[in-house]
């Protein structure tokens, strides 16, 4: 008779926390209802986590490395298209926004109640933040645009617009606007682009 492996404390602590930090804010929330939560004790709990804060520092963590792994998909699902990525990445960003219209983002509802820019959290929030960046300008500069970093800014921009956006215009509204918006400065560059290649193509002919 087979039976399933029980899950290590570890785990169950961070499962229990990433349920009621969503759902009762990182401050809102004890170890000790953590633990119990758990299925553990507050003993158990710090013998995993030396202090709230390193635990709170993994979720995140743990938050970050699931956004991040989307990239990985996206990158496999459109090999060599850096245009097509950055088409993906809208849809995938507004696919998220369901959560964010149900119960907020857990990245900015983490920043919200952890202002000190030095918490072991922010740190880990701040470097993902720079990390997609590079990674948005990494691809605008393959696809081509003239200025790739000023790009990437737009984007960024556009959105972090979009998620404060959601309680106010809707979730169906953002995400389509959204797509359409990164889809329209994709296809956009694309189109100059053929064209200068186009034009290049009949001058050179051109010459006797």
């Amino acid at each position: 008779m087979s039976h399933t492996p029980a899950i290590p404390p570890r785990e169950r602590i961070l499962a229990a926390a990433d349920d009621l930090f969503r759902r009762f804010g990182i401050r809102g929330v004890g170890v000790e209802t953590i633990a119990e939560a758990a299925d553990t004790n507050k003993m158990t709990l710090y013998r995993h986590f030396e202090s709230k804060d390193a635990l709170v520092a993994e979720w995140v963590r743990g938050v970050v490395s699931r956004k991040e792994a989307i990239w990985n998909d996206i990158a496999a699902q459109h090999v060599g298209d850096p245009g097509a990525q950055l088409i993906a990445w809208s849809k995938a960003t507004a696919a998220k926004f369901a959560e964010i219209e149900e119960r907020g983002s857990a990245i900015h509802n983490a920043i919200a109640e952890l202002p000190a820019t030095d918490h072991p959290a922010r740190v880990v929030i701040d470097q993902h933040r720079v990390k997609e960046h590079k990674q948005i300008a990494k691809l605008c500069r393959e696809a081509g645009f003239p200025e790739p970093e000023l790009t990437a800014d737009e984007l960024s921009f556009l959105i972090e617009g979009a998620k404060s956006c959601v309680p106010s215009i809707g979730l169906k509204r953002v995400g389509e606007n959204l797509v359409r918006i990164v889809s329209a400065m994709v296809a956009e560059h694309e189109s100059t682009n053929a064209r200068g290649r186009g034009g290049a193509r009949v001058k050179t002919g051109g010459k006797g």
